[in-house]
């Protein structure tokens, strides 16, 4: 089973966050591919794959611009997607109360609206907290990544 995580990042935050579970979860899985959303559209969700979505929120509640396209090509080029069994990390900052961890939270809503099924709740890291979204970010993903499995596992049978 493979596991392909989409960064979204305007600072890099989401790729550390990213790099960080697959040096940490590789164990757990065939393959962990990290992709920067640069440039992607709908069709990268063709592969069979658990697909985790990890973005920061930009602006006023925004993807960041890295993923316009992806985000984008989700309404400009819609198609079914029951197949997508997928996680959301939502990088975000609560002092930004009216759009915290929306650029995750986007990618959520416009998933599942194409019938892409969520496993397992968001995981939303503030940074106002202090806290390390990569050492967050890994454990949340050890234990969300056996659930992924799992789906995928019915999905195939």
């Amino acid at each position: 089973m493979k596991l392909k995580i989409l960064v979204g990042t305007m600072t890099s935050t989401a790729d550390y966050v990213a790099q960080a579970i697959q040096m940490d979860c590789a164990d757990m899985v065939d393959e962990v591919e990290v992709v920067l959303m640069d440039g992607l559209g709908i069709n990268v969700f063709d592969e069979d794959a658990i697909y985790l979505i990890c973005t920061s929120t930009y602006g006023s509640g925004d993807v960041p611009d890295n993923a316009r396209a992806l985000y984008d090509s989700l309404d400009l080029q819609p198609k079914y997607l029951g197949h997508v069994r997928y996680g959301v990390i939502a990088l975000g900052d609560r002092t930004y109360t009216q759009t915290f961890a929306f650029g995750g939270r986007k990618f959520d809503e416009r998933l599942q609206g194409l019938g892409a099924q969520r496993v397992g709740e968001l995981f939303i890291h503030d940074a106002s907290e202090g806290t390390m979204p990569e050492e967050l970010g890994t454990a949340w993903c050890r234990e969300w990544l056996p659930q992924a499995v799992a789906a995928m596992q019915k999905v195939a049978a």
